[in-house]
């Protein structure tokens, strides 16, 4: 256990989406607030009265999905939650990265102490005793449809409590029993409902679509970034970041952006030295730069809305309600909010490579950018950045691809008692790839920009921009003549999924204003 990681204490349903992006970077060890345990316990009570009572209730003290209508012996009850737990964990391909497992351990923690799902605290203490342990469960990413819940990677992370199947530790994987053992956790029997409370849920659609959130913001911080030092570069009109301008239509998420973009230019004498130039209809991606991120911002922050609500959210079922003793079976472990929240954090992001590439592509043609072809000397001999533009040209066009909605998408299941589903699972995990090609295509167009900068030296952009093109050269040098540029594009990839950006970009972004 670090002594370096702070402690967060989880107060369920009002946990920020500040304290999320720190689980996700790992920088944290969780408690329950002891506020939570008083309603864990009366639900608790609940299930335990009913089976007490013989009362037959779905989930927990029948069978499931189609087979709901089974009563299944109290006797029985245990072997019926290890069953279920075995049975769904019939997932496939590369296990979840720790990033993600720990946002579904943590949020199903959350979940667990809403009170409302009538589960020992032994199995949540369980959970928390795992997480600052380090203790992962090896969840695979494939075979989740988003409803009922994301049955398949949570059976797998259920596994772990029961000592069945493998966990990692520290990028080892180990069998369960022996994860348990380090983390000084015994592995579990499972009572009646725990099982199906553990299974059902939204968690793992949930923390992959905060992922795609929480780097969507970076790549969104440095295409923006990324635009400004474009526009010094092509010495491009500042007028249409007018203020004026964007309160006139009204919309939040261009107001904020054109203001971002003014501020990092401040003072800048790239910008002074062309002042009455008369130039005022540069492209559209660079003179629209905050009419289309303003409006992936929004989108940033709908989606930021969604997600922080679902990660707080009580999402299994049947749900207890112990103050009037019922159990009651809904839905609220369709995850269409959270299919949703991903597929607008898809659109954002692949806009925000896709007018990258293009203001790529305008650095590179002198007759748009005044400067020299592909930002080279001696062109013909050497190449520059002709090709760069083209690994940006193949990502945000597979990006286009990667963004086709996944909530219009459905197949039913469990012989058409599971007939309309989310697709939310899928349609978070491709926000990673989505957020990696991105990163890349922003770098790229900064790496060019910052070349372009260059011919215009002695002049110097503002404080802001010029801190950032030294944080620029201090990853890829000058392109002096044709060298191998996939190391440099690898660096700047890494520089656009990074943090630290300034506090003029970092408070539009909705888990650093959480």
């Amino acid at each position: 256990m670090s002594t370096q990681k702070k402690l967060c204490s989880l107060t369920p349903g009002s946990v920020s989406l500040a304290t999320l992006r720190e689980i996700y970077h790992g920088n944290v060890l969780l408690r329950l607030d002891p506020g939570a345990v008083a309603a864990v316990e009366r639900a608790l009570g609940t299930v335990e009265a009913i089976v007490a009572h013989g009362d037959v209730v779905y989930g927990i003290n029948t069978g499931f999905g189609k087979l709901a209508q089974t009563t299944i012996a109290t006797d029985h009850l245990a072997e019926l939650q290890r069953n279920l737990v075995l049975s769904h964990s019939v997932g496939l391909g590369e296990a979840l990265p720790d990033d993600v497992v720990r946002l579904v351990m943590a949020s199903k923690i959350i979940s667990l102490s809403r009170g409302h799902s009538g589960v020992r605290l032994l199995v949540i203490d369980s959970l928390i005793a795992l997480f600052n342990s380090g203790v992962m469960p090896v969840i695979p990413e494939k075979g989740s449809v988003g409803a009922s819940g994301d049955l398949a990677p949570l059976a797998h992370l259920s596994l772990m409590l029961l000592g069945e199947g493998n966990v990692r530790v520290n990028g080892e994987q180990l069998p369960a029993v022996e994860g348990l053992k380090l983390a000084g956790v015994k592995p579990l029997v499972l009572g009646p409902k725990e099982g199906l409370a553990l299974l059902n849920g939204t968690q793992v659609s949930t923390a992959l679509a905060l992922r795609g959130l929480f780097e969507g913001e970076k790549v969104f911080a440095a295409g923006l970034v990324a635009g400004a030092l474009s526009l010094e570069a092509i010495k491009g009109s500042v007028k249409p970041f007018d203020a004026r301008i964007h309160l006139a239509r009204g919309q939040a998420g261009q107001i904020d952006v054109a203001a971002a973009v003014t501020a990092l230019l401040a003072d800048s004498k790239i910008v002074d030295s062309h002042a009455h130039c008369g130039r005022v209809q540069d492209p559209y991606s660079i003179r629209c730069v905050p009419q289309v991120m303003g409006a992936c911002l929004d989108n940033l922050r709908h989606a930021a809305r969604v997600l922080q609500i679902e990660a707080n959210a009580a999402s299994d079922n049947p749900l207890v309600f112990s103050d009037t003793g019922e159990v009651i079976s809904g839905g609220n472990f369709h995850a269409e909010p959270v299919a949703f929240a991903a597929d607008i954090i898809a659109l954002a992001v692949a806009e925000i490579g896709a007018i990258s590439e293009r203001r790529l592509a305008l650095l590179l043609d002198t007759g748009l950018s005044g400067l020299p072809p592909f930002l080279v000397k001696e062109g013909g001999i050497n190449s520059g950045f002709m090709i760069a533009q083209v690994t940006a040209a193949a990502l945000a066009s597979e990006n286009k691809s990667l963004a086709h909605p996944g909530s219009v998408d459905s197949l039913p299941t469990s012989a058409n008692q599971e007939d309309h589903v989310s697709m939310a699972t899928y349609a978070a995990r491709r926000l990673g790839s989505m957020c990696f090609n991105t990163a890349a295509v922003v770098g790229i167009e900064a790496m060019a920009a910052a070349q372009g900068i260059e011919f215009h030296r002695p002049l110097r952009s503002s404080p802001l921009l010029e801190k950032v093109f030294g944080d620029i050269r201090e990853r890829v040098a000058f392109l002096e003549k044709d060298r191998l540029l996939a190391p440099d594009i690898e660096q700047m990839r890494l520089w656009g999924c990074s943090d630290g950006w300034p506090e003029a970009i970092m408070k539009l972004l909705p888990s650093s204003a959480a």
